[in-house]
């Protein structure tokens, strides 16, 4: 691994790494290493909490190469701009496997333990596998997120109703072969159909392949978007069910 983090201790004992973003190992075996990003300022913000983004990666940069999960997406963005205004917590997949809720549960954990984590403003997304695993496990613990933002993905629209007062903007291209594009269609009409307090939002890419995260990541409409919504009743603490 490269860009070693620098590391202090905090008057609370919680770990600080270094700002801009550098990969993290596993916190114990089977669970997940990842690239973090802190961005510029957060040292020296005292005791003030930031949002916190999860990006789930898809199936091309699973492995050992920490290095890969920077490919696309938030990684790739937030390398090009430290002063980006939240944390970002990349995990990566070993090789062949799929996103486990219960190993990011575990990772959520750590990360809102070690940092300065605003549990109004936990935000997911990700791509292609990683958009499997962001309607799973949002779908699975929706009193953690303020929103969440699929892309290329599909979700069990049989737990839709889980979901339907969270804001969700999902994302797709209207040629994608890989994962066709009745993938968010479906789990959004599902969502809808629920008439939770917030209506879903899909965007279509037209003559757009599998690749719809490339203009969905790099519009900024996504992000405005994203940090402009909060839950009313912050997320759970986690660590006293995770002991």
């Amino acid at each position: 691994m490269t860009g070693k983090s620098e590391r202090s201790t905090s008057p609370d004992g919680a770990g600080m790494d270094a700002e801009g973003q550098h990969p993290q190992p596993a916190t114990a075996p089977g669970d997940y290493a990842y690239q973090l990003f802190l961005p510029r300022g957060y040292l020296a913000s005292g005791k003030a909490a930031w949002p916190l983004v999860i990006f789930l990666h898809g199936s091309g940069e699973r492995g050992r190469d920490i290095e890969k999960v920077k490919a696309n997406g938030p990684p790739r963005i937030v390398a090009d701009h430290p002063g980006s205004p939240f944390i970002l917590a990349s995990p990566q997949l070993p090789d062949d496997a799929l996103w486990d809720v219960a190993t990011l549960d575990r990772l959520l954990v750590s990360l809102r333990k070690r940092y300065r984590v605003d549990a109004s403003r936990i935000y997911l997304t990700g791509l292609s596998l990683g958009g499997y695993g962001t309607w799973d496990w949002a779908v699975a613990r929706p009193e953690l997120f303020a929103a969440i933002a699929p892309i290329a993905g599909k979700g069990d629209s049989a737990a839709a109703c889980r979901i339907k007062d969270l804001p969700i903007w999902a994302f797709h291209g209207d040629n994608d072969d890989d994962v066709p594009t009745i993938g968010s269609f479906a789990m959004i009409e599902a969502v809808k159909a629920c008439k939770g307090a917030t209506p879903p939002r899909l965007t279509l890419y037209p003559g757009t392949g599998h690749a719809s995260w490339v203009p969905a990541y790099d519009d900024p409409a996504l992000y405005r978007w994203l940090f402009e919504q909060r839950r009313a009743v912050p997320a759970t603490d986690m660590k006293k069910d995770k002991k």
